[in-house]
């Protein structure tokens, strides 16, 4: 899928401006399940650019992240199959960095973590004319994790270059990082291909080392759906 919205960022340990711009986003979802199991395996990639600037346009902030989530969910299956929910967790990595333009100190914050978060996610399955489609909605929420932070008043150049360690790797918890991405889809075809169109809302924030973080982005979706079979042959 691709994604193309809105973003909101705030990073205090650049700027007390609040800053508002757009965001495009390549996501790789990706479902793995045995017919006759309960279990099921996400495997999520996703991929973002954004681009942002302040109330008097006279600074702008550029942001790029990278994520991996491997998620594992069971599987209830009700009404004839056609309406599944499945709940379980999975975990986060992330890396990515945030650039401000307009700063000669300290222009530039990076991100890296970890989160743990619970997930669940309920599809309807119908017919739309002679082909199968599929609405659904998921979500996760981080419960717990690590991420890097320099603490307020430091400088990237104590951490690295001087080695002063100030509580730079914090462990988090939902009281500190209340986040949320949620996503809301409708497969379909046309022809022989099937089509997804629909929405992400990703809301993240923290409040870590005495810095305030957030970013929000709401995002219209499309892409291309792919279903495989493997068959395993008997000997």
């Amino acid at each position: 899928m691709i994604g193309i919205g809105g973003v909101g960022i705030l990073d205090t340990y650049i700027s007390q401006e609040k800053f508002s711009g757009f965001q495009v986003r390549y996501i790789s979802h990706t479902i793995r399940s045995r017919e006759e199991g309960h279990w099921s395996r996400l495997l999520l990639h996703q991929g973002y650019f954004s681009y942002a600037d302040d109330r008097s346009e006279d600074g702008d902030e550029l942001s790029g992240m990278y994520t991996f989530s491997y998620g594992v969910h069971y599987n209830w299956h009700f009404l004839s199959n056609h309406l599944n929910i499945r709940a379980g967790g999975q975990a986060e990595v992330y890396a990515g960095f945030l650039y401000n333009t307009r700063n000669s100190n300290n222009p530039a914050q990076a991100r890296l973590g970890l989160e743990i978060s619970p997930s669940a996610a309920a599809s309807w399955q119908f017919r739309l004319g002679k082909h199968s489609s599929c609405v659904t909605y998921e979500f996760s929420v981080p419960l717990f994790g690590l991420m890097f932070s320099p603490n307020y008043g430091q400088s990237y150049y104590e951490i690295f270059s001087r080695g002063n360690y100030d509580h730079n790797v914090v462990p988090t918890t939902i009281g500190c990082i209340p986040s949320l991405r949620q996503m809301l889809t409708f497969d379909f075809t046309l022809g022989r291909t099937s089509f997804r169109v629909g929405y992400m809302g990703d809301f993240r924030q923290a409040k870590v080392n005495n810095l305030k973080y957030h970013e929000y982005s709401n995002l219209f979706l499309i892409g291309i759906v792919r279903t495989f079979s493997l068959t395993k042959i008997k000997q």
